[in-house]
């Protein structure tokens, strides 16, 4: 149960890394005018900074040496001036960087949230809640921590890399070149560390997700937990877990750690190395001590860069992972775009037909077979059998949310296949065997099947399903605020609430997969007698549980293995005694 599974990092390569960069930083191309002036304060900030320090040469020459105290005054103001001003600019480029960097992670999440809205249900049913849930949150920050706090800093660090460099062989060709010596240590070393570290970000970002989706589960699942006593196996799989996730992180920060000490000590020793030649300079060939100084200042600084750059290695790899998973999510197929010719529904009358239908979730294994069937405007028809006999199949089938193998389904003499899905779908209501409440107050559940719906008629499909009675009797009746997928109501309240949501769509089709199979028997009578108004004039297709509740079936059908093997009238499958007749005959054992 505790097995690491992490997906979509085999192919993780430096060519993927860079093109999940750029297209990182296609999202900040939606503010173009503002990084303009983001690069011209860090442009400022640079310049600033790098004229300051080659001041120092004057004002040792000059100013220092000769004793000239109120020029030495005059230029500390001007290099005070110069320096404040830098500091100006890098503070409001910071503060603008800032807003773009929430901005686009801003774009991020709504982009991944409309995909994953476009997405078909497939794909959720064979991916973890809790990984999915954990890219929008772990990995965008990712991805906002560099945004917002280390864009700017890398761009920084490279100008003034390059600016640096440049004055650096101004002053001092020489000692350039000593300093230079050491670049091509640092790439090949950054090379190693960065080919090494690349993967275990990656796989870090997978485990975390992996832990999550296990977490989530348990959460959900903590009576289960708790009712089988398997606190100890939980506990072990989650150790187990959080092992690995600890496994991945010590090898990626290990890389990346040892980024920022290796070039400290590099540019330590290469710091001693322009020193000593800088002064041999200095006393041999007449290199101006002012010289020497400000070029030992612009040393440092050519190390800082690399230094800064070596730190935000690890922001860096993570957001790069982060991005990958939130970016394989958004580039997931979508459901089938509808055809061109895709019509409308209008005054639709609920004449379902479905026409030797073959399906399968995968192509190799059908799970319907042949299924015929048809339901005139108004009829009731039931779907009986075994568990995985392809009840709840059909269910799926008719609003689309997967599309048939072969054969057709048809409404009004229409196509499903040439109809909107969102026309489709307008047309009908489903109400599942599992509850699912959204946080919110029950008038807000209740409306949820219909958004413009008035608060009459709210409390007119309430009392239709037989649920008004129990919500008056909550401390604040319609008004009450439910979380946590109405945990403070009972299983049957729940379903009572589903089942008022689709009452107030006012469907021409209603879909009930098992709807009354979590409530007790006198809530069943009462409910059974509102879905007996509520189908009145409707096209029902009913999936039974209990076989008492379908008596008044204008057709009931029986699937087993994926065929229908019976059908017909309650009475009338009685009286053929076969498998019907057996189901029946098992209840009331």
């Amino acid at each position: 149960m505790a097995s690491e599974k992490h997906e979509g990092i085999e192919n993780v390569n430096p060519g993927q890394s860079i093109k999940t960069l750029f297209r990182i930083l296609a999202y900040l191309g939606y503010d173009k005018k503002l990084l303009y002036i983001i690069a011209l304060l860090i442009i400022i900030g640079i310049i600033c900074n790098l004229f300051g320090s080659y001041m120092l040469r004057p004002i040792i020459n000059d100013y220092i040496i000769p004793g000239n105290i109120a020029g030495l005054m005059q230029m500390l103001l001007i290099l005070g001036a110069i320096y404040l001003t830098g500091v100006i600019a890098v503070y409001i480029q910071s503060r603008m960087l800032n807003k773009i960097g929430m901005r686009t992670v801003t774009r991020m999440r709504v982009d991944l949230f409309t995909k994953m809205e476009k997405l078909p249900l497939k794909y959720f049913d064979t991916h973890r809640h809790g990984d999915l849930m954990s890219r929008y949150t772990n990995d965008i920050d990712r991805i906002s921590d560099v945004l917002t706090d280390s864009l700017a800093d890398i761009l920084s660090s490279a100008l003034t890399l390059v600016g640096v460099l440049l004055m650096m062989a101004y002053i001092s060709p020489i000692l350039t070149l000593v300093v230079l010596v050491m670049v091509p240590v640092m790439l090949i070393s950054t090379n190693y560390i960065v080919k090494r570290s690349r993967k275990y970000f990656a796989e870090q970002q997978a485990a975390l997700g992996n832990m999550n989706g296990y977490v989530e589960e348990m959460i959900s699942g903590q009576k289960v937990v708790k009712l089988f006593g398997h606190e100890k196996e939980v506990e072990a799989d989650f150790n187990s877990l959080n092992q690995a996730l600890n496994n991945k992180s010590q090898k990626a920060q290990f890389y990346s750690g040892m980024m920022m000490p290796f070039m400290q000590n590099l540019n330590t020793l290469n710091y001693v190395l322009v020193t000593i030649i800088g002064a041999l300079l200095a006393i041999f060939r007449g290199f101006d001590v002012g010289g020497l100084a400000a070029f030992l200042q612009y040393s440092r600084q050519f190390g800082r860069p690399i230094n800064e750059l070596a730190t935000l290695y690890n922001n860096i790899q993570a957001a790069i992972a982060g991005a990958e998973r939130i970016f394989e999510i958004i580039d997931e197929r979508p459901e089938s775009d509808d055809e061109m010719q895709a019509v409308t529904l209008d005054k639709v009358k609920g004449d379902v037909n479905v026409e030797n239908v073959y399906f399968g979730y995968k192509p190799e294994k059908l799970i319907l077979k042949n299924v015929s069937f048809h339901a005139s405007p108004g009829c009731k028809i039931a779907l009986v059998g075994s568990t995985g006999a392809g009840k709840t199949t059909i269910m799926n089938l008719l609003p689309r949310f997967f599309d048939i193998s072969s054969g057709n389904i048809s409404i009004d003499d229409q196509s499903i296949g040439g109809i909107k899905r969102s026309s489709l779908r307008s047309v009908m209501a489903i109400v599942l065997q599992e509850t699912h409440l959204f946080t919110g107050t029950v008038r807000e559940n209740i409306r949820f099947g219909r958004l413009n719906a008035t608060d009459d008629e709210v409390i007119a499909a309430a009392k239709l399903t037989s649920a008004h009675s129990f919500i008056r009797r909550l401390t604040h009746g319609y008004d009450t605020f439910l979380e946590n997928d109405g945990a403070n109501l009972s299983q049957g309240q729940r379903q009572l609430l589903n089942i008022a949501r689709a009452a107030i769509a006012d469907p021409s089709i209603l879909l009930l997969d098992e709807a009354t199979s979590n409530i007790d028997t006198r809530s069943e009578i009462l409910i059974q007698r509102g879905l007996d108004q509520l189908m009145q004039g409707r096209t029902s297709l009913i999936i039974a549980h209990r076989l008492s509740t379908i008596r008044n079936a204008h057709l009931i059908l029986v699937l087993e293995k994926g065929e229908i093997i019976e059908r017909g009238t309650h009475t009338e499958l009685l009286d053929q005694k076969g498998r019907y007749y057996t189901l029946y005959k098992e209840q009331f054992e």
